[in-house]
């Protein structure tokens, strides 16, 4: 299609609204939100299988992960950009269609480095296609239902979050057509090649105000991070040899040059992969650091809950999946409630939140550490609860809490700042957590241990950094609360 002939009217992408936006339009951006979050999700219960597949060790399944979440946190920003400048639907059916040749890529990998490069792609195309529904829908729908159909994407991410728990369990132990934990990312290939064509439904749209993209800082950017976790994820098993302090070194080079070429593109008058300027605002910098730490906390727990209730407990990826449900229905509970805590306590209400979520991990850490006899849903059951109401309560307002400090002519880039932090935190989280996971577990084996509890120690040990994380944010939000007060 001719960019030229993009209608006068969707230029922009917010001067004018669809007049009616066709319900199939809707539904594919929908489908589209669905499978790049479910695919974030349904990796925690496949993990096991894969590992046990591949005879894979913690660092090569925590990259599985985490190249998933840094390619799409690095890149979302770019993606957002390309979508503006080159047409929104265009971009997202490029995005559907890479996301399932990738996805491909992923179910047919025949050994574990495969499989992370495959990933990592999948989370490039993700990043190319996920911004475009949120600006889709901003340009589809007039200011009156704008909020419905928001509301409605973020109905389906949230259960897209719960079908990837336990819709994936189901689909690894159905061991459908003899493919095991495959089917988890084959699945969207047909899925895929019905929905490219059926893109044509959605109005494209882009904007005349559109700026360059700075692939130079991207560059930096990931190869500072990647530098970073690789030493993070591989140093316990290789007993922190040279290269990976150099690694740290080197990435600590990389985040020092991104700065300056940044600082460099910004007084020369460019587009910035990142707006430095934003982090002079302290109550933006500050957030940033809550975003990222709270965020850290997520991914890492659901993978060593994972290997803990399978390979340690010796539960099916479908029983495991069932254990995770309690936590999501926690959170999205809390998620309705959480906006009108702030709105009658003030942000503090976000502080409180974390202090829940702190308070499930604890719990949570306890009762793995004292299963017995007790059924390990029942025993598990009330912590997981509490842990994702917690989340709810906390991670809800975080973002609006953040975002909301910057003025409206940079909420854009500030948005795409913390979309970021939330992917970059993730994959962050995954490389501390093993740290301390990978390292309880290799020790030697006491006498009369089980492998239950050898893995309840792990897990339990490995939370430790989940725990001080939620609690050194929720103090971190207590002074940006108290701040904002004394400037007003």
């Amino acid at each position: 299609m001719n960019l030229d002939k993009v209608p006068a009217g969707t230029r922009t992408g917010q001067s004018r609204a669809i007049a009616r936006p066709s319900a199939f339009a809707l539904a594919i951006l929908l489908l589209g939100g669905f499978i790049t979050v479910f695919d974030l999700f349904v990796v925690n219960v496949a993990i096991p299988a894969i590992q046990s597949d591949f005879s894979a060790s913690f660092a090569e399944v925590g990259f599985v992960i985490a190249g998933y979440e840094l390619a799409f946190g690095v890149l979302l920003i770019a993606g957002g950009r390309l979508g503006d400048r080159y047409g929104r639907r265009r971009l997202f059916s490029l995005g559907m269609a890479g996301f399932a040749i990738t996805s491909f890529l992923c179910g047919i990998a025949p050994d574990a480095t495969s499989l992370i490069g495959a990933r990592f792609l999948q989370g490039a195309t993700g990043a190319i296609m996920f911004p475009q529904v949120y600006a889709l829908l901003r340009v589809m729908y007039d200011e009156a239902s704008r909020g419905w159909a928001f509301g409605i994407l973020g109905m389906t991410l949230g259960l897209a979050a719960i079908a990837g728990q336990v819709l994936g369990g189901l689909l690894v132990e159905s061991d459908l057509f003899s493919s095991g934990w495959r089917i988890i990312f084959l699945i969207n290939l047909p899925i895929g090649v019905i929905a490219v064509p059926l893109t044509r439904l959605i109005p494209e749209s882009r904007s005349s105000d559109t700026v360059g993209i700075d692939w130079l800082g991207i560059a930096l950017a990931t190869a500072a991070l990647l530098l970073l976790l690789l030493p993070l994820l591989e140093g316990p098993n290789a007993g922190w040899p040279l290269w990976t302090w150099a690694s740290m070194a080197a990435s600590l080079a990389m985040f020092t040059a991104f700065l300056v070429w940044q600082r460099h593109v910004t007084k020369s008058g460019g587009s910035p992969a990142i707006d430095v300027s934003l982090f002079r605002r302290t109550q933006f910098s500050a957030g940033s650091l809550v975003v990222l730490l709270t965020y850290s906390t997520s991914t890492s727990l659901f993978l060593c809950f994972a290997l803990l209730v399978q390979s340690g407990l010796g539960m099916t990826p479908f029983e495991a999946g069932t254990l995770f449900a309690p936590a999501s229905v926690g959170f999205v509970a809390a998620s309705l409630i959480a906006p009108k805590l702030v709105d009658r306590c003030g942000k503090i209400a976000v502080a409180g939140g974390m202090m829940v979520y702190a308070a499930g991990i604890g719990w949570l850490m306890m009762s793995v550490g004292n299963l017995g006899d007790e059924p390990v849903q029942r025993a598990l059951l009330p912590a997981l609860v509490v842990f994702g109401f917690g989340q709810g309560l906390s991670m809800t307002p975080l973002l609006n809490m953040v975002i909301g400090v910057i003025e409206d002519r940079k909420a854009g880039m500030a948005a795409g700042v913390i979309s970021t932090m939330q992917q970059v935190g993730g994959a962050f989280g995954v490389s501390v957590v093993g740290i301390f996971f990978v390292g309880i577990l290799g020790k030697k084996p006491v006498e009369g241990l089980s492998q239950a509890q050898r893995y309840a120690d792990a897990f339990s040990g490995a939370m430790t950094y989940n725990l001080l994380a939620v609690l050194s944010a929720a103090v971190i939000v207590i002074m940006i609360t108290r701040r904002m007060r004394g400037v007003s």
